[in-house]
């Protein structure tokens, strides 16, 4: 859920912009054989991507929208 702080938006654009270069990579390995090296990368970059703005916005004490299932 982006939003938040400003710079806390900005690192949820940098994953956004990272899953879509992990989409690209799993289409490219379906031709090519690349290893399994840079998904694994680009999935666990994403992730940090998504911690660190969830900490830089508690850090600015800057309230998030809850996830409900």
């Amino acid at each position: 859920l982006p939003g938040g702080s400003p710079v806390a938006a900005r690192i949820h654009f940098a994953r956004t912009v990272c899953r879509r270069a992990e989409r690209a990579v799993v289409r490219m390995s379906r031709n090519e054989d690349i290893g399994e090296g840079a998904v694994i990368y680009l999935n666990r970059l994403s992730d940090f991507l998504f911690v660190l703005a969830r900490y830089v916005n508690q850090k600015a004490d800057v309230q998030e929208t809850k996830w409900k299932p």
